[in-house]
């Protein structure tokens, strides 16, 4: 268990972390959310001990970072934003260096490095020189090195970044494969990373953790836009009758386009989203049945934009992207559910 206690860094007049507290339990994935410039890295270069704190401290499984550093280290393993490889060693020889620096015991070194390179799948390039590795095996060679010494817990610092779509992919079920057996923390500034893997999210703005809890919680405290697209106005009263009994004291709001079509905006309170959880992380199936179970034809629905999209703007303060011009003349009628 890693615990986080008041946690501050400065560097001269700027507050890069403000009084952070937060417990980390063994077993799952966690992840840190954040724009640039959030915090993220830094507090994990204090908990990894590569930095130290202007005050507070980390605990890890009850030993400080500050007072016993090596004995707290020796229970992490960290990789940073830019992976630390030595680009003119082969893999398996960085291993044996990474293993020695970790003081793993020179006759176990052969093992544990055989043992990553398995869990990874570097075998076959074991023997190769890591300057020409392809950027997702540099990657997988950094977790290796943080692997390397059999650590409960896993620091990751946007271990996705500058890698393609299927990079990505790989990279992110290594992840979910090593949550089964450690503690992995992990940090990115994009909401999809972290939302697809994590257990637990944790939001950082200004230096200061401003909510947190699994995806579905956070989703939970939030309202959610539904867009439900019938095929005429006379569709209207029947869309108002199947969803009122499920989703009443909702607003609806209906636009008329030039194709005929009729667009219905349901903004779905959070009350309702409490006491209907699956509104929480996607509302589509459930309004659909709703839908199907009253025989009202539509034509799709779709939701505007997430949830914990929505949470994170409003607690990082980031700005919402342009909305693109709706085509069509927007009626003035707003109906309630």
């Amino acid at each position: 268990m890693i615990e986080v206690r008041n946690l501050t860094k400065r560097y001269g007049n700027h507050l890069a972390v403000d009084d952070l507290n937060f417990t980390i339990g063994k077993g799952k994935i966690y992840g840190f959310l954040g724009p640039n410039g959030a915090g993220k890295s830094t507090t994990m270069n204090i908990m990894t001990g590569y930095l130290a704190p202007s005050e507070g401290d980390v605990q890890i499984d009850g030993v400080s970072i500050v007072d016993m550093p090596e004995k707290a280290k020796a229970r992490i393993g960290y990789l940073p934003e830019i992976p630390p490889l030595y680009t003119d060693m082969t893999v398996r020889e960085y291993l044996g260096f990474a293993a020695e620096l970790r003081k793993v015991p020179r006759r176990q070194i052969r093992e544990r490095s055989d043992a990553v390179m398995t869990a990874l799948s570097l075998h076959e390039c074991a023997d190769r020189l890591i300057r020409n590795l392809s950027k997702g095996f540099r990657q997988r060679v950094g977790l290796a090195q943080a692997l390397v010494h059999d650590p409960e817990t896993l620091i990751l610092d946007e271990p996705m970044v500058g890698l393609d779509p299927k990079q990505i992919i790989e990279i992110r079920e290594m992840i979910r494969d090593l949550g089964k057996t450690h503690t992995v923390i992990l940090s990115s500034h994009i909401l999809a990373e972290v939302s697809e893997i994590c257990d637990t999210i944790l939001i950082l703005s200004g230096g200061k953790l401003r909510a947190s809890g699994s995806p579905t919680e956070l989703a939970m405290e939030q309202s959610r836009e539904v867009v439900v697209t019938v095929t005429s106005p006379a569709s209207e009263e029947k869309l108002l009758t199947a969803l009122a009994p499920k989703l009443v004291n909702g607003k609806v709001r209906f636009s008329s386009g030039a194709d005929g079509l009729v667009r219905a905006e349901i903004t779905i309170g959070k009350e309702k989203i409490r006491e209907n959880p699956e509104l929480a992380s996607d509302p589509r199936k459930f309004v659909s049945e709703l839908l199907a179970q009253s025989s009202c034809p539509y034509y799709s629905v779709e939701v505007m934009r997430s949830s914990l999209e929505e949470i994170f703007l409003e607690l990082t303060g980031e700005q919402e992207p342009d909305a693109s011009p709706e085509s069509g003349k927007e009626r003035a009628d707003e109906s309630s559910l």
